[in-house]
């Protein structure tokens, strides 16, 4: 599905980011998965949520972009995806015959088209709207699983062919190029990188980076909100509904609160600025969550749980974050960035923490230059064979020390404490203290960083021997978070760091996780006394909703008018920047 000239290498580095990235998602393309026959009697099961409709050879079904699409099961004729890409004309990714179905990943979300679907022959195919569907997947729990598994190894197959979707170009080394792949990996959108030579004289670098669109159209140095908008990664809500639940935040926390919350059928959406996974979508591997004795990646353990919560009808409003909340008669209502509002009658704060930096004067400068929060396999790319540098005493950077030295010439690893006993668990300190490739300096902290325009110097002393300096680019630093709680000041109580306070004389009502605020409650690492480990997140984002489901009967809200003047958000009022 892949050919050389798909491919696209930095530096010296054996296998592409894209490469990398499908390999920490576990096995290899499943082809019996992605692309099943439904039996006989399945087929007819579907007649009660379709209808029969005879197309000519030829007709779009639908294209790159569209959203909302419908499914098409394949009674007779043939039904071919193409993929498309700015340097290509479509090419054909996979035919469907009889008792095939069209969709991926996009089935069970709102998002767009990534392929083209097209029938080759005079075809007669089932269409299932998109309603139906939904009641399909509620009722049919059999066809609902193979549809799931087909729609995510589907989606997986088309990032591996790297040949559909859009083409990121710019620099090697650009901090927002590096941040725009992040967007891209962390939603599995298919793309292709195309680094471009700096020093090429014809080069407009204050155009870079750009997004080349599959219909050949380039944005420059898109935002977050932008790129999704014009991909329709973007799921805006719809202001006129009164959700049972709004979940800020798409970390194992939010993620576990939406599952369960769904699937005991209240009506969830779940917002989220980035990308679902929250800080455990960017950790490399995480070995003592129950169930994965053999240890699961973070993006992984991300992409099942988000997979989870859209096989319950799930809404998820990707790209933007949350900057206030009131509470208005027992509605909850929450502004997003633009203005857009959602309105809910219980709301659940898991939107968890940003990384802390380093006390370094010119630290900011750095930032996706050299010093890096996260230690996935598409960092372990950019610093392959070189030494690098892990700062942090906790577990995620006993994780990425590990994991990085199986790609880095040497990891040194910098903590300020006298070791590592009262903040890691054992099994990281005993294969850290038995590596070759890690070296351990503790009374140690990170002094001088220097470089232009990256990071090519790091200066670090210790308490006892003094100060060291080595040319090292890359440094990982995993120490600690502060809350992402600036948009509830004024609302909710939270402690003197930000973190919100819960239960006890605190809390609206008795429970762990009820905040000063009535109908809002508080999981996970955003919540002040909880254990910043993702088994608890997880627990904690279960154990809510029995809490939120008593709060709904207390507080019945019969009838509910929506804020006057609520409309949708138009995709093209992004003010976007489109070239040529």
């Amino acid at each position: 599905m892949k050919s050389d000239s798909d491919q696209v290498r930095l530096g010296n580095a054996g296998e592409t980011l894209a490469d990398t990235f499908l390999k920490s998602l576990g096995p290899d393309f499943r082809w019996e998965l992605a692309f099943p026959e439904l039996n006989e009697e399945m087929v007819e099961r579907l007649r009660g949520y379709g209808n029969q409709e005879t197309f000519s050879a030829g007709t779009r079904l639908y294209t790159h972009g569209d959203c909302r699409i419908d499914m098409f099961v394949v009674l007779d004729g043939e039904v071919s995806i193409f993929l498309r890409s700015p340097e290509r004309d479509a090419n054909v990714f996979v035919r469907h015959h009889k008792h095939n179905f069209t969709g991926e990943f996009n089935l069970l979300n709102f998002q767009g088209a990534v392929v083209e679907a097209r029938t080759t022959v005079p075809s007669t195919l089932l269409r299932i709207s998109r309603a139906q569907l939904e009641r399909l997947m509620r009722a049919e729990g059999d066809i609902a699983n193979v549809i799931v598994a087909a729609a995510i190894w589907r989606r997986i197959g088309i990032v591996q062919a790297a040949s559909s979707g859009v083409t990121l170009r710019g620099t090697a080394g650009d901090d927002q190029m590096l941040f725009l792949q992040r967007f891209f990996v962390r939603n599995n959108y298919p793309h292709k990188i195309e680094i471009v030579p700096a020093e090429d004289p014809y080069l407009d670098i204050a155009s870079l980076p750009a997004v080349i669109l599959a219909d050949g159209r380039s944005i420059s140095q898109p935002s977050i909100p932008e790129l999704a908008d014009v991909l329709g990664i973007t799921e805006l809500p719809d202001p006129k509904m009164l959700y049972d639940v709004a979940v800020v935040g798409a970390g194992p926390a939010g993620l576990a609160s939406a599952v369960y919350a769904a699937s005991e059928g209240l009506n969830t959406t779940v917002i989220e600025g980035m990308a679902p996974g929250g800080q455990a979508g960017s950790s490399s591997k995480i070995e003592n969550y129950l169930g994965f004795p053999a240890g699961i990646s973070g993006q992984g353990l991300a992409s099942r749980a988000h997979l989870q919560a859209l096989k319950f009808g799930v809404r998820f409003a990707i790209s933007r974050e949350v900057v206030g909340v009131e509470q208005i008669d027992g509605i909850h209502r929450l502004t997003l960035q633009g203005g857009i509002t959602i309105c809910a009658r219980a709301v659940v704060v898991a939107s968890g923490a940003q990384y802390r930096k380093l006390s370094v004067g010119n630290y900011q400068k750095y930032e996706n230059r050299g010093l890096y929060y996260a230690a996935t396999a598409m960092e372990s790319v950019l610093c392959r064979d070189q030494e690098v540098i892990v700062v942090g005493g906790g577990n995620s950077a006993g994780q990425a020390s590990l994991f990085m030295s199986g790609f880095a010439k040497h990891v040194h690893h910098i903590v300020r404490g006298s070791s590592f006993s009262e903040t890691m668990s054992q099994y990281l300190i005993s294969r850290i203290e038995n590596s070759a490739h890690i070296t351990v300096h503790t009374e140690s902290e990170i002094v001088a960083l220097d470089g232009e325009p990256f990071l090519k110097r790091v200066t670090w002393e210790n308490a006892k021997s003094g100060r060291m300096a080595r040319d090292i680019s890359t440094v990982f630093v995993m120490i600690g978070a502060e809350p992402n709680t600036g948009w509830l000041f004024g609302s909710a109580r939270l402690d003197d760091k930000g973190f919100v306070l819960t239960g006890g004389a605190v809390g609206f009502e008795q429970g762990p996780y009820a905040t000063s605020m009535p109908g809002i409650y508080a999981v996970g690492d955003v919540r002040a006394n909880s254990v910043k480990r993702v088994a608890s997140a997880v627990g904690e984002g279960s154990v809510v909703v029995s809490y939120i489901h008593r709060y709904l009967v207390d507080h019945k809200k019969p009838l509910w008018t929506p804020p006057v003047g609520a409309e949708m958000e138009p995709a093209s009022s992004t003010g976007r920047k489109l070239l040529g």
